[in-house]
């Protein structure tokens, strides 16, 4: 079954789109994940879905119900998770916990069974104000509020951002038994790690999708070679990288430049060799395997070149 179907979807602030004529579906069941830096149009789509946002062209349906013609009956059966925590700072983890469940006419003991594994975490502070609380309990508090209701979609934007990698670990831990309960969830995370832990992801760059595949189809897809080069002057070489007239992309990864060359059959000898020729003396070349944020990079920038 389709639990998400969007078709065309643009949204924009004056004459600039936040999202241009996105189209891709989402199945029951399974986590997907949109990644993507700030200001790429995730938290605009992401409002669309969930009826608080309306769109200026194409059309969304969640659960066979259009988001703009049907927003009363979604609004019952989506749990959403803003960006931004977003609960009552002055009231207590309990009392946020009861309001968000009055809302949608339920209790914390009728529904207590599927949020118990994130609930009993934080539950000896539920009487602790939410604004007292670390980040990784008003992760849990705010994730609880969203499935209160029992919410056959749940929508997260970036819910991990800034909390501590324990805790995006456990949130994590606890969105794999949310899927298995039969709940569908819709994520964006800037972080590459959690991008490999859902089923499908899409790449969304400036207010459009550059692919959508399952992690693995994403990496797998990658033809060309990519090198790992470590030097002693760092930005010495990507300097002259970024103006060597092979040069496919230069960037920055941790501690290394990772370069992709525009000669197909190239080695990492031949590459080593060009660059102690041109007075990069002191550095190490290996070809590696890339990763989702270098099909990523990749992909940005065939984009700007098409632009």
């Amino acid at each position: 079954m389709t639990v998400v179907e969007v078709r065309g979807l643009t949204k924009k602030y004056g004459k600039k789109p936040a999202i241009s004529n996105l189209s891709f579906d989402v199945n029951e069941g399974e986590i997907f994940g949109f990644i993507g830096p700030d200001g790429a149009g995730k938290t605009t789509l992401f409002r669309i879905l969930t009826t608080l946002l309306l769109p200026n062209e194409g059309n969304a349906k969640v659960l066979g119900k259009d988001v703009v013609k049907d927003y009363k009956y979604l609004r019952q059966r989506l749990g959403y998770m803003p960006g931004r925590f977003s609960l009552y700072m002055d009231l207590t983890v309990e009392e946020n916990l009861k309001f968000f469940a009055s809302i949608f006419n339920t209790t914390i003991e009728e529904n207590y069974d599927l949020i118990k594994d994130i609930y009993s975490q934080i539950e000896p502070f539920r009487e602790r104000r939410a604004g007292d609380l670390s980040g990784g309990m008003k992760q849990k508090l705010a994730l609880s509020c969203a499935l209160i209701h029992k919410p056959q979609l749940l929508v997260l934007d970036e819910p991990t951002t800034g909390v501590d990698a324990v805790s995006r670990k456990e949130f994590w831990e606890m969105l794999k038994r949310l899927k298995e309960q039969g709940i569908t969830i819709i994520v964006s995370t800037p972080y590459m790690d959690e991008a490999i832990l859902c089923d499908r992801i899409a790449l969304i760059q400036n207010g459009s999708i550059l692919k959508i595949d399952t992690p693995n189809g994403i990496v797998s897809g990658f033809r060309k070679n990519l090198f790992s080069i470590k030097a002693n002057n760092k930005y010495d070489t990507i300097k002259f990288l970024e103006s060597y007239e092979f040069a496919d992309s230069v960037y920055p990864f941790g501690d290394s430049i990772h370069y992709l060359d525009i000669r197909e059959n190239l080695n990492s000898n031949d590459l080593l060799f060009d660059l102690q020729s041109k007075g990069i003396a002191d550095c190490k070349v290996a070809v590696i395997e890339a990763g989702i944020e270098d099909v990523f990079m990749s992909l940005m920038k065939e984009n700007r070149d098409e632009q």
